[in-house]
Protein backbone atom coordinates (compact mmCIF):
# COMPACT_ATOMS: atom_id res chain seq x y z
CA UNK A 1 0.00 0.00 0.00
CA UNK A 2 2.21 2.90 -1.58
CA UNK A 3 1.69 6.26 0.20
CA UNK A 4 -0.56 7.56 -2.68
CA UNK A 5 -3.19 4.54 -2.15
CA UNK A 6 -4.17 5.72 1.35
CA UNK A 7 -7.26 7.71 2.04
CA UNK A 8 -6.59 11.30 3.78
CA UNK A 9 -4.19 12.89 5.82
CA UNK A 10 -2.10 14.07 2.85
CA UNK A 11 0.04 16.98 5.03
CA UNK A 12 1.47 13.64 7.24
CA UNK A 13 2.31 11.85 4.32
CA UNK A 14 4.02 14.06 2.50
CA UNK A 15 5.73 14.86 5.94
CA UNK A 16 6.79 11.04 5.81
CA UNK A 17 7.39 11.17 2.07
CA UNK A 18 9.77 14.00 2.19
CA UNK A 19 11.37 11.86 5.33
CA UNK A 20 12.10 8.99 3.51
CA UNK A 21 13.70 11.10 0.62
CA UNK A 22 15.89 12.19 3.03
CA UNK A 23 16.96 9.79 5.42
CA UNK A 24 15.44 11.62 8.35
CA UNK A 25 12.58 9.00 9.71
CA UNK A 26 13.09 9.70 13.50
CA UNK A 27 14.06 5.83 15.03
CA UNK A 28 10.38 6.14 16.41
CA UNK A 29 7.26 7.38 16.20
CA UNK A 30 3.90 7.60 17.85
CA UNK A 31 0.97 7.68 15.50
CA UNK A 32 -1.87 8.66 17.60
CA UNK A 33 -5.61 9.60 16.61
CA UNK A 34 -9.34 8.03 16.57
CA UNK A 35 -9.73 4.61 15.92
CA UNK A 36 -9.90 3.23 12.02
CA UNK A 37 -8.54 6.68 10.55
CA UNK A 38 -6.12 4.50 9.18
CA UNK A 39 -2.99 5.06 11.22
CA UNK A 40 -1.57 1.12 10.73
CA UNK A 41 -2.13 1.49 7.24
CA UNK A 42 0.12 4.58 7.11
CA UNK A 43 2.96 2.66 9.22
CA UNK A 44 2.62 -0.02 6.94
CA UNK A 45 3.04 2.14 3.82
CA UNK A 46 6.15 3.67 5.88
CA UNK A 47 7.60 0.62 5.93
CA UNK A 48 7.21 -0.13 2.28
CA UNK A 49 8.52 3.12 1.25
CA UNK A 50 11.53 2.35 3.61
CA UNK A 51 12.46 -1.34 1.92
CA UNK A 52 10.63 -0.97 -1.72
CA UNK A 53 13.27 -2.09 -4.36
CA UNK A 54 11.93 0.28 -7.28
CA UNK A 55 10.82 3.42 -5.58
CA UNK A 56 8.45 6.39 -7.42
CA UNK A 57 7.97 10.00 -6.74
CA UNK A 58 5.72 12.68 -7.66
CA UNK A 59 5.51 16.47 -7.32
CA UNK A 60 3.06 15.68 -4.11
CA UNK A 61 4.99 12.61 -2.55
CA UNK A 62 9.01 12.69 -3.56
CA UNK A 63 9.25 9.69 -2.57
CA UNK A 64 6.88 6.63 -2.34
CA UNK A 65 6.64 2.49 -2.90
CA UNK A 66 6.12 1.14 -5.74
CA UNK A 67 3.58 -1.35 -4.20
CA UNK A 68 4.22 -3.83 -7.00
CA UNK A 69 8.03 -4.94 -6.22
CA UNK A 70 8.51 -8.33 -3.86
CA UNK A 71 9.38 -6.21 -0.94
CA UNK A 72 6.10 -4.63 -1.21
CA UNK A 73 4.17 -7.20 -2.22
CA UNK A 74 5.68 -9.15 0.91
CA UNK A 75 4.84 -6.65 3.20
CA UNK A 76 1.56 -5.95 2.27
CA UNK A 77 0.97 -10.04 2.88
CA UNK A 78 2.61 -9.11 6.42
CA UNK A 79 5.63 -11.87 5.48
CA UNK A 80 8.88 -10.06 5.16
CA UNK A 81 11.06 -11.08 7.70
CA UNK A 82 12.56 -7.24 8.35
CA UNK A 83 8.62 -5.73 8.70
CA UNK A 84 7.35 -6.79 12.25
CA UNK A 85 3.66 -6.75 13.37
CA UNK A 86 3.00 -6.83 16.97
CA UNK A 87 -0.65 -6.38 18.06
CA UNK A 88 -2.69 -7.10 21.71
CA UNK A 89 -3.12 -11.18 22.16
CA UNK A 90 -6.63 -13.14 23.35
CA UNK A 91 -6.24 -11.29 26.77
CA UNK A 92 -6.33 -8.10 24.83
CA UNK A 93 -2.75 -6.41 26.47
CA UNK A 94 0.77 -6.87 25.21
CA UNK A 95 2.79 -9.04 27.52
CA UNK A 96 6.38 -8.21 28.38
CA UNK A 97 7.58 -11.22 26.14
CA UNK A 98 6.61 -10.32 22.57
CA UNK A 99 8.27 -6.62 23.69
CA UNK A 100 11.36 -8.49 24.69
CA UNK A 101 11.58 -10.80 21.87
CA UNK A 102 11.08 -7.68 18.93
CA UNK A 103 13.18 -6.01 21.59
CA UNK A 104 16.26 -8.20 20.34
CA UNK A 105 15.33 -8.70 16.89
CA UNK A 106 15.40 -5.39 16.47
CA UNK A 107 19.67 -5.12 17.59
CA UNK A 108 20.78 -6.83 14.37
CA UNK A 109 20.65 -5.69 10.90
CA UNK A 110 17.66 -6.65 8.44
CA UNK A 111 17.59 -9.84 6.95
CA UNK A 112 17.50 -8.59 3.83
CA UNK A 113 15.73 -4.82 3.70
CA UNK A 114 17.05 -1.52 4.31
CA UNK A 115 15.02 -0.88 7.34
CA UNK A 116 14.03 -2.98 10.32
CA UNK A 117 10.35 -1.87 10.75
CA UNK A 118 8.72 -2.60 13.97
CA UNK A 119 4.62 -1.74 13.94
CA UNK A 120 3.29 -1.76 17.18
CA UNK A 121 -0.51 -2.00 16.92
CA UNK A 122 -2.96 -0.73 19.71
CA UNK A 123 0.51 0.30 21.60
CA UNK A 124 -1.34 1.48 24.87
CA UNK A 125 -2.58 -2.29 25.35
CA UNK A 126 1.57 -2.82 26.51
CA UNK A 127 1.12 -3.59 30.22
CA UNK A 128 3.40 -1.41 31.96
CA UNK A 129 6.67 -3.98 32.21
CA UNK A 130 6.35 -4.14 28.60
CA UNK A 131 6.72 -0.19 28.18
CA UNK A 132 9.41 -0.29 30.67
CA UNK A 133 11.11 -2.72 28.24
CA UNK A 134 10.97 -1.09 25.26
CA UNK A 135 12.42 1.99 27.33
CA UNK A 136 15.77 1.53 26.49
CA UNK A 137 15.49 0.60 22.75
CA UNK A 138 13.53 3.96 22.56
CA UNK A 139 16.14 5.66 24.10
CA UNK A 140 19.42 4.37 22.34
CA UNK A 141 17.42 2.90 19.00
CA UNK A 142 19.02 0.63 16.96
CA UNK A 143 20.68 2.54 13.86
CA UNK A 144 18.95 -0.14 11.47
CA UNK A 145 15.29 -0.11 13.17
CA UNK A 146 12.17 1.83 13.30
CA UNK A 147 9.79 1.70 16.27
CA UNK A 148 6.21 2.76 15.02
CA UNK A 149 3.17 2.68 17.48
CA UNK A 150 0.17 3.26 16.91
CA UNK A 151 -2.58 4.18 19.28
CA UNK A 152 -6.24 5.87 19.56
CA UNK A 153 -5.64 6.25 23.23
CA UNK A 154 -1.91 7.39 23.32
CA UNK A 155 -2.32 9.64 26.62
CA UNK A 156 -2.43 6.16 27.84
CA UNK A 157 1.04 4.87 27.59
CA UNK A 158 4.05 5.86 29.93
CA UNK A 159 5.09 9.57 29.89
CA UNK A 160 8.71 7.96 29.06
CA UNK A 161 7.60 6.43 26.68
CA UNK A 162 5.37 9.41 25.03
CA UNK A 163 8.61 11.43 25.50
CA UNK A 164 11.03 9.23 23.33
CA UNK A 165 8.47 9.31 20.13
CA UNK A 166 7.92 12.08 17.83
CA UNK A 167 4.23 12.16 17.55
CA UNK A 168 2.05 11.89 14.39
CA UNK A 169 -1.66 13.89 15.37
CA UNK A 170 -4.35 11.81 12.64
CA UNK A 171 -7.59 13.65 12.53
CA UNK A 172 -10.98 12.07 10.96
CA UNK A 173 -11.22 11.93 7.35
CA UNK A 174 -13.21 14.19 6.07
CA UNK A 175 -16.84 12.30 4.89
CA UNK A 176 -16.24 13.49 1.25
CA UNK A 177 -12.95 11.84 0.70
CA UNK A 178 -14.20 8.74 3.05
CA UNK A 179 -17.31 8.54 0.79
CA UNK A 180 -14.96 8.96 -2.72
CA UNK A 181 -12.59 5.84 -1.35
CA UNK A 182 -16.03 3.80 -1.08
CA UNK A 183 -17.41 4.18 -4.14
CA UNK A 184 -13.95 3.41 -5.96
CA UNK A 185 -12.06 1.17 -3.80
CA UNK A 186 -15.38 -1.15 -2.55
CA UNK A 187 -17.58 -0.58 -4.92
CA UNK A 188 -20.88 1.57 -3.03
CA UNK A 189 -23.42 3.21 -4.74
CA UNK A 190 -23.07 7.09 -4.35
CA UNK A 191 -25.95 7.20 -1.99
CA UNK A 192 -24.88 4.41 0.21
CA UNK A 193 -21.35 5.70 0.50
CA UNK A 194 -22.35 9.38 1.41
CA UNK A 195 -24.61 7.25 4.16
CA UNK A 196 -22.41 5.40 5.49
CA UNK A 197 -19.60 8.56 5.45
CA UNK A 198 -21.83 10.76 7.44
CA UNK A 199 -22.45 8.26 10.32
CA UNK A 200 -18.50 7.07 10.00
CA UNK A 201 -17.59 10.24 11.76
CA UNK A 202 -14.23 10.34 9.87
CA UNK A 203 -13.31 6.73 10.22
CA UNK A 204 -12.86 4.55 6.96
CA UNK A 205 -13.13 1.19 9.06
CA UNK A 206 -16.23 2.11 10.85
CA UNK A 207 -17.57 3.04 7.49
CA UNK A 208 -16.82 -0.22 5.96
CA UNK A 209 -18.39 -2.06 9.45
CA UNK A 210 -21.45 -0.26 8.74
CA UNK A 211 -25.14 -1.57 6.94
CA UNK A 212 -24.96 0.96 4.33
CA UNK A 213 -28.36 0.03 3.09
CA UNK A 214 -29.33 0.45 6.14
CA UNK A 215 -27.65 4.00 6.81
CA UNK A 216 -28.96 4.96 3.47
CA UNK A 217 -32.87 4.23 4.79
CA UNK A 218 -32.05 5.94 7.86
CA UNK A 219 -31.12 8.91 5.88
CA UNK A 220 -33.90 9.18 4.11
CA UNK A 221 -36.39 8.67 6.92
CA UNK A 222 -34.37 11.11 8.87
CA UNK A 223 -34.63 13.84 5.87
CA UNK A 224 -38.57 13.22 5.59
CA UNK A 225 -38.89 13.82 9.30
CA UNK A 226 -37.28 17.07 9.12
CA UNK A 227 -39.26 17.86 5.91
CA UNK A 228 -42.54 17.39 8.02
CA UNK A 229 -41.10 19.69 10.86
CA UNK A 230 -40.41 22.24 8.60
CA UNK A 231 -43.86 22.79 6.93
CA UNK A 232 -45.69 22.02 10.39
CA UNK A 233 -45.78 23.27 13.61
CA UNK A 234 -48.77 20.48 14.32
CA UNK A 235 -47.95 18.28 16.77
CA UNK A 236 -49.71 15.44 15.63
CA UNK A 237 -48.75 15.61 12.45
CA UNK A 238 -45.43 15.07 13.44
CA UNK A 239 -45.61 12.54 16.45
CA UNK A 240 -47.73 10.45 13.25
CA UNK A 241 -44.34 10.95 11.24
CA UNK A 242 -42.11 9.83 14.16
CA UNK A 243 -43.26 6.19 13.27
CA UNK A 244 -40.58 6.16 10.86
CA UNK A 245 -37.64 6.57 12.97
CA UNK A 246 -38.45 3.01 15.17
CA UNK A 247 -39.16 0.82 11.96
CA UNK A 248 -41.56 -2.14 12.70
CA UNK A 249 -42.82 -3.28 16.32
CA UNK A 250 -39.62 -5.16 18.36
CA UNK A 251 -38.20 -5.72 20.89
CA UNK A 252 -37.04 -2.78 22.72
CA UNK A 253 -33.56 -3.34 22.74
CA UNK A 254 -34.17 -3.22 18.69
CA UNK A 255 -35.66 -0.49 18.72
CA UNK A 256 -33.22 1.41 20.87
CA UNK A 257 -30.61 0.64 18.01
CA UNK A 258 -32.49 1.50 15.45
CA UNK A 259 -33.78 4.96 16.75
CA UNK A 260 -29.95 5.86 17.71
CA UNK A 261 -29.09 4.81 14.06
CA UNK A 262 -32.01 7.40 12.54
CA UNK A 263 -31.08 9.67 15.15
CA UNK A 264 -27.54 10.18 14.26
CA UNK A 265 -28.12 10.51 10.69
CA UNK A 266 -30.39 13.19 11.63
CA UNK A 267 -27.91 15.01 13.21
CA UNK A 268 -25.26 14.89 10.12
CA UNK A 269 -28.29 16.25 8.59
CA UNK A 270 -28.83 19.02 10.74
CA UNK A 271 -24.82 19.61 11.44
CA UNK A 272 -24.86 20.51 7.84
CA UNK A 273 -28.05 22.61 7.84
CA UNK A 274 -26.08 24.86 10.29
CA UNK A 275 -23.40 24.55 7.72
CA UNK A 276 -25.36 26.23 5.35
CA UNK A 277 -27.81 28.51 7.38
CA UNK A 278 -24.01 30.48 8.59
CA UNK A 279 -22.74 30.40 5.28
CA UNK A 280 -19.32 28.35 5.91
CA UNK A 281 -17.42 26.36 3.47
CA UNK A 282 -19.68 23.89 1.85
CA UNK A 283 -16.77 21.19 1.56
CA UNK A 284 -17.42 20.34 4.86
CA UNK A 285 -20.63 18.74 4.03
CA UNK A 286 -20.76 15.52 5.24
CA UNK A 287 -23.87 14.78 3.00
CA UNK A 288 -23.09 16.92 0.02
CA UNK A 289 -25.32 14.91 -2.35
CA UNK A 290 -28.32 16.04 -0.71
CA UNK A 291 -26.92 19.54 -0.36
CA UNK A 292 -29.86 20.76 -3.09
CA UNK A 293 -32.84 19.50 -0.92
CA UNK A 294 -30.76 20.97 2.29
CA UNK A 295 -31.34 24.21 0.62
CA UNK A 296 -34.10 24.52 0.55
CA UNK A 297 -34.59 22.99 3.98
CA UNK A 298 -32.51 25.88 5.17
CA UNK A 299 -34.74 28.42 4.76
CA UNK A 300 -37.16 26.65 7.72
CA UNK A 301 -33.78 25.84 10.07
CA UNK A 302 -31.53 29.15 10.85
CA UNK A 303 -28.64 28.50 12.44
CA UNK A 304 -30.45 28.94 15.84
CA UNK A 305 -32.97 26.04 15.36
CA UNK A 306 -30.89 23.69 13.41
CA UNK A 307 -28.33 24.16 16.68
CA UNK A 308 -31.65 23.70 18.81
CA UNK A 309 -32.78 20.53 16.91
CA UNK A 310 -28.56 19.36 17.00
CA UNK A 311 -28.62 19.41 20.93
CA UNK A 312 -31.97 17.65 21.07
CA UNK A 313 -30.84 15.25 19.07
CA UNK A 314 -27.61 14.78 21.15
CA UNK A 315 -29.64 14.56 24.19
CA UNK A 316 -32.02 12.34 23.05
CA UNK A 317 -28.78 9.49 21.86
CA UNK A 318 -27.95 9.95 25.52
CA UNK A 319 -30.97 9.25 26.72
CA UNK A 320 -30.98 6.04 25.06
CA UNK A 321 -27.62 4.97 26.02
CA UNK A 322 -29.32 5.39 29.75
CA UNK A 323 -32.29 3.41 27.99
CA UNK A 324 -34.95 5.01 28.09
CA UNK A 325 -38.04 3.99 26.30
CA UNK A 326 -37.87 4.45 22.06
CA UNK A 327 -41.32 5.73 22.09
CA UNK A 328 -40.90 8.28 24.41
CA UNK A 329 -37.24 9.44 23.22
CA UNK A 330 -39.03 9.50 19.71
CA UNK A 331 -41.62 11.68 20.58
CA UNK A 332 -39.91 14.07 22.38
CA UNK A 333 -37.76 14.79 19.55
CA UNK A 334 -40.34 15.41 16.99
CA UNK A 335 -41.68 17.84 19.39
CA UNK A 336 -38.37 19.22 19.56
CA UNK A 337 -37.92 19.89 15.93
Amino acid sequence: MPFRTLIGHRRLIALLSRAVERGTVPPSLLLAGPEGVGKRRVAVALAEALNCLRPSATPALPYDACGTCAACRRIARGIHPDVILLEPGDSGSIRIDPVREVIDQARYRPFEGRRRVIIIDNADAMIPAAQNALLKSLEEPPSASVFALVSSIPDSLLPTVRSRCPRLRFRPVPAAEVAEALIRDFKYTEEEARAAAAEADGSIGRALQANSGALADARAVAQRLLEQAARTPDASRRLNAVKELTGKKASPAVERDQLAVHLRAMASLLRDLGILATRADARMLANADLRGALERLASAYDSARSMRAFTAVDRALGALERNASPKIVADWVALQL
